[in-house]
């Protein structure tokens, strides 16, 4: 089952490749560190797929996954010279856990940043609060709490457009 779901990956990411317009490749660090894709589509919206590692709480990283749909909410022309500053807003899905912990919510996203002039590249600062339960067990016994840790999700993106 893995080796299926890691082959429908890999094809989906060589078919977007392909079509590679609208397209932007990345990573992010703050609240753990991800890989980070994003397709735009229909001018400034645009769909955001993260995977990597994210603190559950002090000491212990978990796999994190977040899917989000992202708008644009504005444009600024702060330092016209070196590039057009935005600012993003969207929600989506998160999900993630390691043995014994796992975590789900709903998340929003605020996003900050400047798209270069001169290179092809989008850096942003980004809050990305999760609303949803942390679900600890062992063996037959379980409990769940609200993850306070979800609302501590900050990081700062780079991007490559192509």
């Amino acid at each position: 089952m893995k080796k299926l779901l890691l082959i429908a990956v890999l094809a989906l990411g060589f078919a977007l490749a392909a079509n590679a317009q609208g397209f932007r490749i990345g990573g992010r660090v703050g609240s753990g560190f991800q890989a980070q894709a994003e397709y735009c589509y229909n001018g400034a919206n645009y769909l955001e797929g993260r995977l990597g590692m994210g603190w559950y709480h002090a000491g212990v990283l978990t796999a994190d996954f977040t899917l989000l749909h992202n708008w644009n909410v504005g444009t600024m022309d702060w330092t016209p010279a070196a590039g057009q500053w935005f600012f993003d807003a969207g929600f989506g899905v998160t999900a993630g856990g390691r043995s014994n912990i796992v975590t789900l919510g709903v998340a929003g996203c605020a996003k900050l940043g400047i798209e270069f002039n001169d290179a092809p590249v989008r850096l942003s600062l980004d809050w990305t609060p999760a609303f949803g339960p942390a679900i600890a067990y062992v063996g037959q016994n379980s409990a769940a709490a609200f993850n306070e840790y979800g609302l501590a999700n900050l990081g700062l993106s780079a991007v490559f457009c192509f």
